[in-house]
């Protein structure tokens, strides 16, 4: 039987052997324990005009999305929230090619700054995320959870009516064999969900169950391919799957919490098992 260790919660605050730099440095080499998805280190210590030193400026791999992390021993402030903010406004108005995305880590973020931090969120994209440490013998274990996300944004799916197509239009804007690789799509979705059918918008194909839109899943025909979208939360397990596949990522948009995939001639065929499972995964989590 394995024996049951209890590890000793360090705080971090008022431990004189660990200081913000190491914990900085510790998540500099190894970014995913942010569980942001998979980012890389684009800077450290980034020095901000007249506003002191960026902690830490991470880029997703497979996106143009950049995080701005500032970190915090303690309690959570009025002063870092603030100073989080305007890092991220500097960050986005200096490079505006990039969506930024505001990170706050702190290692107790109280109830009524969590309140405030959800003010902003909505108008900026903003995520907090609580450390904790543990020590196991001369060992130290750092654990990051995510508190308060980034909201989710969806299609305003009260205006579609005003931009309604139909079917000649997106054979017109891609071509008739990319809108039929939609159509097999269709098809593994009514597998599970058999009232679903498509709703024909000027800048996607979504997806309706009687009438009404549901938009698990959408899809924008090209000229040569077939781009998808399969709303879900970010795993690893998937990514890996996606990766493993062979398939033409486009990458995860966390911003509208978004798998991205590419789809040509045969992909479809060829990865009919994975894709429907992924399609199925995100109609049950619509539900």
């Amino acid at each position: 039987m394995p024996k049951l260790y209890k590890p000793e919660k360090i705080d971090l605050f008022n431990n004189p052997s660990i200081k913000e730099g190491w914990i900085r440095d510790t998540i500099a080499d190894n970014p995913s324990l942010l569980n942001l998805g998979d980012v890389i280190l684009k800077d450290k210590e980034r020095i901000q005009p007249k506003a002191g030193r960026l902690d830490l400026l991470l880029q997703d791999s497979y996106s143009n999305r950049r995080y701005e992390v500032e970190i915090q021993l303690g309690d959570t402030d009025e002063s870092h929230i603030i100073r989080t903010i305007e890092y991220w406004d500097i960050e986005r108005k200096r490079y505006p090619q990039y969506d930024h995305c505001a990170v706050l880590i702190a290692e107790n973020i109280t109830g009524r700054f969590q309140n405030v931090i959800s003010l902003f969120n909505g108008h900026i994209p903003l995520i907090a995320i609580q450390m904790n440490a543990f020590k196991f013998n001369d060992d130290v274990a750092l654990i990051f959870t995510t508190v308060l996300d980034e909201m989710s944004l969806g299609i305003d799916e009260e205006d579609e009516e005003e931009v309604i197509t139909d079917r000649q239009y997106w054979i017109k804007r891609s071509t008739e064999k990319t809108v039929e690789m939609a159509d097999e799509m269709l098809k593994i979705i009514n597998e599970f969900a058999p009232n679903f059918q498509f709703k024909y918008n000027k800048f996607y194909i979504g997806l309706a169950e009687d009438g009404q839109p549901k938009n698990f899943a959408s899809f924008n025909p090209r000229k040569t391919a077939m781009n998808i979208s399969v709303r879900l939360p970010y795993s690893n397990e998937i990514q890996d799957k996606i990766e493993k596949a062979g398939l033409d990522d486009m990458g995860y948009d966390k911003k509208w919490n978004n798998y991205r995939l590419r789809l040509v001639k045969g992909d479809i065929t060829k990865h009919k098992e994975f894709l429907s499972d992924l399609l199925h995964k995100a109609f049950d989590n619509w539900k």
